[in-house]
């Protein structure tokens, strides 16, 4: 197989939404808005996901049949790519990520027409498949996730910024019964603006997570009857130990 792209060109990018589109999403599986959350959660996952337990997923449980062993290639590469996307994406924060490495999901052209073009509040639910495609990662690793996040008040935050986009709806913390207030387009704008740095957490978390440390060792101190070590001569217990 060839090198995967370190990055998904405008072309490529077509030609994997087209395939969702016809190949995932009838079968209950991701448009690629979706496809980019879930990989982006997959790449600051706390343990590794190989692509052998999410790709099905993907697909909405069984990989396709493709129509030739060119076109699965072709598929593998592009899911590489966008990997490799994700997984730069949150090696940056939100002051220096580059375009083409912005979160993929639709954004209205002018939310505020009027009249006929005019568009309906559910078509201003920006962010949402995204949320939805991420917690559908985090599930890959539940029981990982909720150890992080029962240990880091921060990630809980986090995540209820994106329960926000994903259910559009403000939950009131005071009063977990009261009736949810709905999430603004303006609240969500601000979340997803906001994501690059949120991820760029995550990512740094587990890095730190997942350093291995060597244990600080430090020499035996010496016996009080052992010679001392600033080399008088004299015993420990006689010289710097007696101090």
């Amino acid at each position: 197989m060839s090198t995967p792209p370190p990055y998904l060109d405008d072309a490529q990018i077509e030609r994997l939404a087209e395939l969702l589109e016809q190949r995932a999403v009838p079968f209950k599986g991701f448009n690629l808005e979706a496809l980019d959350g879930f990989l982006t959660a997959l790449v600051v996952a706390p343990s590794p996901v190989p692509p052998g337990e999410w790709e099905p997923v993907v697909w909405g449980g069984k990989p396709p049949r493709w129509d030739s062993a060119e076109e699965a290639g072709q598929v593998q590469l592009l899911l590489a790519g966008h990997w490799n996307m994700c997984a730069a994406r949150v090696r940056h924060g939100e002051d220096d990520l580059p375009d083409h490495l912005a979160p993929l999901m639709w954004l209205p052209e002018d939310p505020e027409l009027t009249g006929e073009e005019a568009l309906h509040e559910d078509e201003l639910d920006v962010g949402h498949d995204w949320a939805l495609g991420f917690f559908e990662g985090v599930a890959l690793r539940e029981a990982e996730w909720d150890g992080w996040l029962d240990a880091n008040d921060w990630m809980e935050e986090l995540f209820d910024l994106l329960d926000r986009l994903a259910t559009g709806e403000v939950l009131n913390p005071e009063d977990p019964t009261a009736e949810a207030t709905p999430l603004g387009y303006s609240e969500r704008l601000a979340i997803v603006v906001s994501l690059p740095g949120m991820l760029a957490d995550l990512n740094h978390h587990r890095v730190d997570a997942l350093t291995p440390r060597d244990p600080i060792r430090r020499d035996p101190a010496p016996g009080r009857n052992d010679p001392c070590p600033c080399g008088s001569g004299k015993k420990h217990k006689k010289c710097c130990g007696a101090q």
